[in-house]
């Protein structure tokens, strides 16, 4: 098997394959990966050929002290692959090995999308990879609401929260709509996020070029009360089987009219009628823990009240030398 190192002039192809692929996310795509300012992540791509034919693509990082990380300045990483036979799978692990030996580098990191990002469902390449010696690095929780086109949404939420969004409508204080005015969401976000500890993934220029680079694959759900910008929620098209909430926020002090609770009746609602199998809202860490697994209760049980179920996403670790 064939490795390449990827350069822009791969770029047609390298996407090509990630959106035809069975694991690929908008997070594996280039046209994602090249908002990021260059010289920002000392990026490493690599596509792997046998015989002439892409089968498969690794986008990552290598910095100084010769590791290696999937993803680099994005969400998701590790091997996008075609719907291939386990043995197709090893074959693609120890060609990598094998480039890294040759190339020096001493440990490999690699975070995949949860199993719900893929068409068809397979653990061929985790297995693969553990049998490789790959070792579980750390996991995260998210929690992913399944899109069933024959629940009605409201009757699947837990009952206080039916009643919550039944009240909203009744009062008729909020509008939602969808809209490009990330200057109005970014303030709120900036707020929400300091309150716990932390800072948005994004500047809100990178936000702006994010939305122009990917056009309808970065949507903004915005909540209004009087006009006044009150909250919304960011949702990424990662691919044609999940939808995921990047950033969900508030103003607090608009709290009482459950401003979050009613823009996610209606994004769950959309994203059913747009086909998606799952909502994924996201992981669900205490941010101001040092122990990075440690979960946030509260934003769990908030979540659950959804009809949401954890699931992990993991991180594979092997040091080679």
């Amino acid at each position: 098997m064939d490795i390449v190192r990827y350069d822009p002039s791969l770029k047609e192809e390298w996407d090509s394959f990630v959106l035809r692929s069975n694991n690929g996310t908008m997070f594996h795509l280039q046209g994602f990966l090249e908002y990021h300012a260059p010289g920002k992540f000392p990026f490493h791509h690599l596509l792997f050929y046998k015989n002439g034919e892409l089968r498969a693509v690794l986008p990552g990082g290598l910095d100084k002290l010769m590791i290696y990380e999937s993803p680099a300045g994005a969400s998701y990483g590790s091997f996008v692959v075609d719907d291939i036979k386990f043995h197709d799978t090893l074959e693609i692990i120890d060609s990598f090995e094998n480039y890294c030996w040759t190339k020096g580098i001493r440990e490999v990191y690699l975070t995949s999308a949860p199993f719900i990002y893929q068409q068809e469902l397979s653990h061929n390449l985790e297995y693969a990879l553990l049998y490789r010696g790959f070792v579980y690095q750390r996991h995260y929780i998210s929690h992913v609401i399944r899109l069933n086109e024959k629940d009605d949404v409201l009757k699947s939420f837990q009952k206080t929260t039916r009643n919550i969004i039944r009240q909203s409508f009744r009062q008729n204080a909020l509008s939602i709509e969808e809209s490009d005015c990330f200057d109005e969401f970014y303030p709120i976000l900036v707020e929400n996020k300091q309150k716990h500890g932390a800072k948005p993934t994004h500047t809100l220029k990178e936000l702006r070029e994010l939305s122009n680079l990917l056009g309808d694959r970065v949507r903004l759900l915005l909540v209004r009360h009087k006009g006044k910008a009150i909250g919304g929620i960011v949702t990424f098209h990662c691919n044609d089987a999940v939808l995921l909430c990047f950033y969900i926020a508030m103003l607090y002090e608009y709290q009482h009219l459950r401003p979050i609770y009613r823009s996610m009746y209606e994004i769950i609602t959309w994203a059913k009628k747009q086909g998606y199998k799952f909502l994924d809202t996201g992981v669900s860490q205490d941010t101001r823990d040092e122990n990075p697994m440690t979960p946030s209760l509260d934003l769990i049980f908030f979540k659950e009240k959804f009809n949401s179920r954890g699931i992990l996403r993991s991180t594979f670790w092997k040091k080679l030398k």
